[in-house]
């Protein structure tokens, strides 16, 4: 599947066409570079609550999302405690499975201590990852579900204490975070499209 035309008369990348949300986030966040821990922990987090689900799914919770976990602020995400989980746990608008909820939490406490030493370090981590070239997929068939990079950054995570972070779920960060620009060829987001 290569660039279509949308309702807009606009050519973006196919999946985007389905849904006026898809199509906003595409057009004005997928691929976009994205810095800084609190905007990174937060799309580490909703990539990881995304596992298993569309990413429409998310981006329709993702206000109520951006509410119950105040911010993803990762000093108040990393005070939660148990009777934040069975909250959230009653929480009809987020997805409700208590293992991504858990792992947020304990997540945020892993890159709170982990920024409390290194402001930055979060998004130097997931960065230093970028790989060096990346090609421009002609179809969504070009693109791949992992790549060496997203392997060594799931690894990275892990080896932190990190969770839900696995290679498949870090490619889908890098594409919506910046990392790698995975606009099909001819989509007008895509370079020299």
């Amino acid at each position: 599947m290569t660039a279509a035309q949308g309702p807009d008369g606009r050519l973006r990348c196919a999946w985007a066409n389905a849904d006026d949300e898809y199509r906003r986030y595409h057009d004005e966040e997928w691929g976009v570079p994205l810095h800084g821990d609190r905007p990174l922990f937060e799309k580490l987090s909703l990539e990881g609550f995304q596992a298993g689900l569309s990413w429409i799914t998310i981006l329709r919770r993702r206000p109520a999302f951006r509410e119950v976990f105040e911010g993803f602020e990762l000093d108040r995400v990393a005070a939660f405690a148990e009777d934040d989980v069975e909250r959230l746990m009653q929480e009809t608008r987020i997805i409700r499975n208590r293992a991504k909820i858990e792992s947020t939490i304990a997540n945020a406490r892993v890159v709170r201590d982990l920024v409390a030493e290194r402001p930055g370090a979060l998004d130097e981590l997931i960065w230093s990852h970028a790989p060096a070239q990346h090609r421009r997929p002609e179809s969504m068939a070009d693109i791949p579900a992992i790549t060496p990079e997203s392997v060594a950054l799931s690894k990275s995570l892990k080896k932190l204490g990190l969770r839900f972070v696995g290679p498949t779920t870090m490619y889908a960060l890098m594409q919506s975070a910046g990392l790698v620009d995975d606009h099909v060829r001819g989509c007008w987001r895509s370079a020299g499209a």
